[in-house]
């Protein structure tokens, strides 16, 4: 289904459709489509606080780690705003030059002084990208801090959105630096160990910096319980991991993208439209997802096979389309009619 036929179609199925409560969703039908995805290998659904779907396909189980790619940018993230609660980082507005003077020594116009944790958690350094074309010479590199670092500056700090995994790289070893721990360590104290589990595998840079963006595991259900910590405010049953405050900001759409239209960027999470909602979405590529709807008390959850093959190319947009036309959009008809 085209977005532009969806997007007719949302009013009618309002309108028209038999009432369905919400706990009367069996979601049969977006068990049928995901079978039909050679490459999916989880799909998780919690709603109204209950885990109302999980199934595990082409292979997969409950206990395999999925490598997160750049979905981990979003675990990032939420390491930021622990760290500026806990008074490591100053706050947002912080500076590159703070934590890597030496690194910007040759800076003689002091113009990648100005570069700050904001900037990097919205793609919006200015720095030439280390994704796509020049991602390979980066992790070729000897030191991927300063090889991001030595980019161009390509747009002023603060303007355009430029997605690059370098900058939430550097993120992860400003956390390096300023907490005296490593990423991991520090992801272990004030995250993943309150909340009861620990990240299975993180490769590091050549200096043993944690990759800030990208080669982080965790399994479906640890990642369904990160996300359902986003959906609510930041606790974990009574703890309180990431602060209420940081959760809202970092799903307020600060960075509009190039990648098309209705597409978002906060604080290391996509804003998509979609089902007439702008919904955070956790993306890793290859479709490793994680979308928090605050509006339908819903977080999804699907895992997928991201080496390459003949399966890869579509398998993106039809796994948007299930979560959308076979989730999201039953749940909010389902929450608007009522029981």
């Amino acid at each position: 289904m085209t977005r532009i036929v969806r997007f007719l179609l949302l009013p009618l199925l309002f309108l028209f459709a038999a009432p369905l409560a919400a706990q009367q969703l069996d979601f049969a039908s977006a068990d049928s489509v995901a079978q039909q995805l050679p490459r999916l290998h989880s799909l998780l659904i919690q709603h109204g606080g209950e885990l109302v779907f999980e199934k595990y396909y082409n292979g997969a189980k409950p206990t395999q780690a999925a490598n997160m790619k750049s979905a981990s940018k979003s675990v990032i993230s939420a390491l930021v705003g622990i760290a500026i609660e806990e008074g490591f980082i100053e706050s947002v507005d912080s500076t590159l030059a703070e934590f890597f003077p030496e690194y910007l020594e040759d800076d003689q116009n002091n113009e990648k002084h100005s570069i700050t944790v904001g900037n990097l958690l919205t793609m919006q350094s200015g720095l030439e990208t280390t994704s796509n074309r020049n991602y390979g010479r980066w992790v070729a590199s000897r030191d991927w801090i300063k090889f991001a670092i030595d980019q161009p500056l390509v747009t002023r700090p603060g303007t355009n959105m430029l997605y690059s995994t370098g900058s939430t790289h550097l993120l992860s070893a400003i956390l390096t630096r300023a907490t005296g721990m490593d990423t991991r360590q520090f992801a272990q104290k004030y995250l993943t160990g309150p909340m009861g589990y620990s990240i299975s595998y993180w490769s590091r840079d050549p200096q043993g910096i944690y990759f800030g963006g990208n080669d982080m595991e965790m399994t479906p259900r640890q990642m369904l319980s990160f996300g359902v910590m986003y959906l609510n405010g930041g606790k974990h049953g009574d703890t309180q991991i990431v602060p209420e405050e940081w959760v809202a900001a970092s799903h307020q759409p600060r960075a509009r993208s190039p990648r098309g239209q209705g597409r978002f960027y906060g604080y290391g999470w996509w804003l998509r439209d979609l089902a007439g909602m702008q919904v955070p979405v956790a993306w890793g590529y290859g479709g490793q997802l994680i979308f928090v709807v605050e509006e339908l008390d819903l977080v999804v959850v699907a895992t997928s096979d991201s080496n390459p093959g003949p399966t890869r190319r579509g398998h993106l947009g039809r796994l948007y389309d299930l979560i959308e036309d076979h989730i999201l959009m039953p749940v909010r008809f389902a929450a608007r009619v009522g029981p």
